[in-house]
Order: C-alpha cells, then structure tokens, then sequence
C-alpha cells in the first residue's frame, strides 16, 4: 500500500498533514482514516463524519498514491517471525501453528516471512498488496520495524513489547512473574543457591522478555535471601553449555536448584545433569520456563511454568480481527499471565 506521508511544504516552512494526524485530530487508529477513504471495510456514520471533520479542519489532502488505495481484501496477514541461526525453533512454532490455525478458522491464509529484516521488509509486503494485516514477532524494545509497521494504515499487532509501541496493538507474556513462580519453588522447597543457565556471553539479545526475567529472578532471590547466579553461557549450542558447567554446577553439593529459560537450553542442562551423573530431582533440582509439553517429553518430567504460547498467540489473532473487522478505540496493550507452576520429578525437597 502507498503511503500518504508527504514531504515539509517548503512554501511556508509548515509540514503538511498526514493521515496520522488525521487519526490523532479525530481520535481513531490510523487504519480507520485509512478505512474512511478506501471504503475497504464498514466504518460508522459518525466515525466517517468525525474523521471527514478532521481532514477539513487540517485541510488534509491525500496524495495520488493513497488515492489508489485497493479496495479488494485479500484475506492474507503477514507473519513475521525471525527464525535466524541462533533462533530456538521449538519456541517460535507453537506460537506460529497457532496463528496460522486461527487464521484459516476466519478464512485467511499467512505469509510467513522467517528472515530478520528491518522496514524494509514490512515495506515490501505492504508494496505487493497482498496482505491485509501484519503479526510481527520477536519485537525488540528499539525496534526499528515499527514506524514503518505504523505507517502501513493496515491492522498490525506486535507480540512482544516495545518502549514506543507507536499507537500499535501489543500482546506480550509476563515473563516476570514467570521467573518470580520458578525462584518461589525452589525458596519454598529448601534450596540455598540458584543458578540460571543464562544467554550467550557474547550475544546481542536485547529482547525485552529476556531481561525482564533474568531481573524478576534477581530480585525474587533477594527477597527470599537466597543466592542467585546468572551464568552466561559461553557461547551458543552444546559446547557453550559444557565450558559453564563447573561455574553453573558450583554448588552442586549444598541445595543447588537449576533455572532455564528456553527449550533448547533445558535439553542441554537435562543432557549435562547426566553426563556429571547428577539425577534431578534427587540430587539437585531443575526448574524451567518451557510448555506443558516440553516439561512431560522427558524420562522425569520438569518442573515448569509454561509461557501459554497458544494463549498469547489467540489474543493477537482476536486483537487483529477485531481491527479487521472496524473495531476502533485506543490502542491496546493486552498481558497474559502465567497458569502457576506445575512441580513434578525435577524438584528435589531439601528441607530441615
């Protein structure tokens, strides 16, 4: 879709008006304006009459481009998910199977882009015409896709929170009160010290779920007046894990319980406990922020508080179809909270 951002008028040093402001003088989302003048979906008498009033107040003039806005849906969103080298796959797919599920229940199909790409990406699909809507995932606190995501004047939804979210639905899971269930069983349960299997000492990672839950343990451990240790891996797979193994296993001997953030890295802590022929949940616990699923796949079941990728997925699909559909108002930012933890054979009680 064209945009209908135009350049400063250098006649008279004034910028001219977007739909944007539009949108704000109105009190409507972007894609409503979008909506009044494409005549893509149904907008209400009194909401195309207050959005008529603002462009004549602004003296809002679309160029060409947005002139030529499509009229035809196409019953397509774009997903957009990074599914880079680094990427653990078995947390992206639930969340997209689900999409994608809740997607053809309401007739449509997904485009599924899986390279981490910046503006540029979401502006070529939005150029083709070929969706109505876009999912973006892996949203990090400076993402520099969302001005661009907010200028398409089509329905966006981010799973995963921003610090300038930019007018866009937000759906995110709170990971804090995640990590803050996961250092709770293992204060309550008798452990002297806390280890967490943390990311790459040399990695990037600035997703916003990521430092929220390393914090919430932190503090949580303070507050029950344990020790905790964050215990960066020293570098991504199986091998980063092994050269960490004897700062991370420390205290093997005196109450040790184990926290792991991700699939991938439970299955690398779970293969490390046996090669040291350390049992858990009999000589040390292992407690992890991973699905229902994950936890029950192992010969003893883990410890675990799921992140409900199901549930976080169904709300940004209900968000996008409301949009879809005409529902106006503020944006929204929607959190899922966790279920609680579910202790099973990885906990090993130390009490008095």
């Amino acid at each position: 879709m064209a945009r209908d951002e135009r350049s400063p008028d250098k006649r008279n040093g004034r910028s001219t008006p977007t739909s944007r402001d539009v949108a704000a003088r109105a009190g409507v989302a972007q894609s409503t304006v979008s909506a009044v003048m494409s005549g893509k979906r149904a907008v209400s008498a009194e909401t195309r009459a207050r959005v008529e009033r603002a462009m004549r107040d602004l003296q809002y003039q679309p160029n060409a481009g947005a002139r030529t806005l499509r009229t035809a849906k196409t019953n397509v969103v774009a997903l957009i998910v990074h599914l880079g080298p680094s990427a653990d796959a078995a947390e992206s797919v639930p969340y997209i199977d689900t999409i994608i599920d809740r997607a053809r229940e309401n007739d449509y199909e997904v485009v599924l882009s899986t390279v981490r790409e910046g503006p540029e990406g979401i502006a070529r699909l939005a150029g083709r015409s070929i969706c109505d809507a876009f999912v973006l995932m892996d949203i990090q606190p400076d993402d520099d896709r969302i001005p661009a995501a907010h200028d398409l004047g089509l329905p966006v939804v981010l799973v995963g929170r921003p610090e300038d979210p930019r007018g866009l639905d937000v759906v995110d899971f709170n990971t804090r009160r995640s990590a803050e269930l996961l250092v709770d069983e293992l204060a309550i349960t008798g452990h002297r010290h806390i280890a967490v299997l943390g990311e790459p000492a040399d990695g990037h990672d600035h997703f916003r779920f990521v430092l929220d839950f390393y914090d919430a343990a932190r503090a949580r451990a303070d507050l029950h007046g344990i020790d905790l240790t964050v215990v960066p891996r020293a570098s991504d797979g199986w091998d980063g894990v092994v050269a960490c193994a004897d700062q991370l296993l420390a205290h093997r001997d005196d109450r040790l319980g184990l926290i792991t953030r991700a699939p991938r890295v439970t299955e690398w802590l779970v293969r490390l406990l046996y090669d040291r022929h350390l049992v858990p949940g009999v000589d040390i616990s292992l407690a992890a922020f991973c699905t229902d699923g994950t936890a029950l796949s192992y010969p003893r079941p883990i410890t675990n508080v799921s992140p409900r990728p199901q549930a976080v997925s169904n709300l940004a699909m209900e968000l996008l179809f409301d949009r879809l559909e005409g529902a106006e108002g503020p944006p929204r930012l929607e959190m899922v909270e966790p279920r609680g933890l579910v202790r099973r054979a990885t906990t090993a009680l130390f009490f008095e």
